[in-house]
């Protein structure tokens, strides 16, 4: 009997450190990914450049934007920024507290996985706002840098008196850079000749998105019904954790 607990303590602890193992590098592969992704666009893309990256329906262009993820605005005093980062930083907080409970509790590692994803892409763009003003030059009569309603006047030469964002820790730009130039075809009512999905963004909305999707889709083996789990024994649950990618797809 107690080798059997001994064996089962140690299957757990091994099995949670290959999914901690797991997310980890899948978290750390995406903010690498992104960052440098983001770097490189920063310092060698001119301003709403566009270049193919698979012809002419899938493209890079480089924007910044002041506001959410898919370059949604949020508004232009101060405290609308400010918000918008503290909040990023407390559903950080939140995720990598959840991700801890459930993994305690035994999840998924398929599910642990998306928390993860969706993670990585909430830091990945915290950290463009959080440290971008201070790694790049802030120039306050850049084309991305215009902030009407803000009530911070630069003098920008041709263009007068301009109004400029916020800048400094927490008030920094996010880049993006990927963009689907698909339209509509024209036997579609109401959307035909349209933009399928007009939003400019970057790996680590996608990253957001698929974590998302995989929560939404697959919802029905992350949280399984009681009735379900009440059909297999106590042995069998402690056993056989569910640690593996591919179980019960």
């Amino acid at each position: 009997m107690l080798h059997s607990v001994l064996k089962l303590k140690t299957h757990k602890a091994s099995s949670l450190k290959k999914q901690i193992l797991i997310v980890s590098i899948a978290v750390f592969l995406v903010l690498s990914i992104d960052q440098l992704i983001k770097i490189y666009v920063k310092t060698h893309f001119a301003a709403e450049d566009v270049y193919p990256v698979a012809g002419d329906w899938f493209v890079m262009q480089y924007i910044e934007n002041q506001g959410m993820a898919f370059g949604t605005k949020f508004g232009s005093e101060i405290w609308h920024k400010l918000a918008l980062s503290i909040f990023r930083i407390l559903a950080i907080s939140a995720i990598v507290y959840y991700w801890i409970k459930q993994l305690k509790k035994g999840a998924r590692t398929e599910f642990l996985l998306a928390i993860g994803l969706i993670l990585a892409g909430a830091t990945g763009n915290l950290i463009d706002s959080m440290f971008y003003d201070y790694a790049f030059t802030f120039d306050p009569c850049g084309p991305f840098n215009r902030l009407e309603g803000s009530g911070i006047f630069a003098n920008c030469g041709f263009f007068g008196e301009t109004e400029v964002r916020h800048s400094g820790f927490l008030f920094g730009n996010v880049v993006d850079m990927f963009k689907f130039q698909a339209e509509w075809p024209s036997w579609m009512p109401w959307l035909a000749g349209k933009e399928v999905f007009p939003a400019i963004w970057n790996l680590a909305d996608a990253s957001i998105t698929t974590g998302v999707i995989m929560v939404f889709f697959r919802q029905r083996k992350y949280f399984p019904k009681e009735k379900e789990t009440k059909d297999e024994t106590p042995v069998q649950e402690e056993l056989t954790p569910e640690t593996g990618l591919g179980e019960e797809a």
